[in-house]
């Protein structure tokens, strides 16, 4: 699929300038660009998405951890005394 995309002048001197030094033509660079932002933003919406899982869950059971004990859990990682996960309740 072939797509073209409108840019100012300035943005494209940049992207010019970026792919001499870095010894890519600018296509790669644009490719590349759009790559990254939109592995970003899957990864960004994939959060959001568990994130209003969680909480609909949450409204549902009421289970839940405090801040307290997710801290203390995270706290005990990689450490002689590293802890299972604790168990949510009410």
């Amino acid at each position: 699929m072939a797509v073209s995309i409108k840019i100012d002048d300035e943005l494209k001197n940049r992207i010019q300038q970026l792919a001499g030094l870095r010894r890519r033509s600018a296509h790669w660079i644009m490719r590349e660009a759009i790559e990254q932002y939109v592995q970003r933003e899957e990864a960004r919406e994939s959060f959001r998405q568990e994130a209003l899982a969680s909480w609909v869950a949450y409204q549902e059971t009421g289970r839940h951890l405090t801040g307290s004990e997710a801290r203390s859990w995270l706290d005990s990682w990689g450490t002689d005394d590293e802890r299972t996960a604790p168990e949510c309740h009410e």
